[in-house]
């Protein structure tokens, strides 16, 4: 009797424990939206000289891939200006909902 106990309550913790893990990975994944990066957090991240214009070799990510079309003046670097201006990226869409 006393081993059938034992069972039953180290059944009932996994199963806890389960849930708990469960839940806390699916409030992670996708209770909020991430917001896009503003100009200054990109300067902040990736502007090496900090002169304030990301430059292609300071880039990466979509605005390498898409670098020629967000600098518009061909001057070689982003500006806010130009950030800001530039075409947004489409979301992906999420399979099987």
């Amino acid at each position: 009797m006393k081993k059938m106990n034992f069972k039953n309550i180290v059944m009932v913790a996994v199963f806890c424990l389960a849930f708990v893990s469960y839940s806390n990975a699916q409030s992670d994944r996708g209770g909020e939206r991430k917001e896009p990066p503003t100009f200054a957090k990109l300067i902040e991240e990736m502007d090496a000289n900090e002169d304030g214009k990301l430059s292609e070799d300071e880039v990466k990510g979509p605005l390498k891939e898409n670098f020629s079309t967000i600098d518009t003046d061909e001057d070689g670097f982003i500006t806010e200006k130009e950030f800001e201006d530039a075409p947004k990226p489409e979301r992906k869409e999420r399979g099987g909902r």
